[in-house]
């Protein structure tokens, strides 16, 4: 197998429609209230009836699942770098 037939990360066109993020958050409502409105702002055309939750297996964590129109690289690092800032927030996917 030579360098160029490794795998690389797909490349995503943008914009991107039903790009999905995931976040892992305290189950805590301060802390989802706070990681809405941070995808209201970098995504406003979020459709929060697609949202997903997922608690976690002792209830301390909740993963949930937005889905939205990527409109490039520097609108998701925004929303990454500011999400992942809150202490409540353990990982942004």
């Amino acid at each position: 197998m030579t360098q160029d037939s490794e795998q690389q990360p797909p490349k995503i066109e943008f914009p991107c429609e039903d790009y999905m993020v995931k976040v892992v958050r305290d189950a805590d409502n301060q802390v989802h209230e706070f990681v809405l409105e941070v995808m209201r702002r970098h995504a406003p055309d979020l459709d929060e009836s697609r949202l997903t939750h997922k608690p976690s297996r002792n209830g301390r964590f909740t993963s949930v699942t937005f889905f939205i129109v990527a409109t490039g690289e520097q609108q998701l690092k925004a929303l990454t770098d500011e999400l992942t800032a809150h202490p409540g927030v353990y990982m942004v996917i």
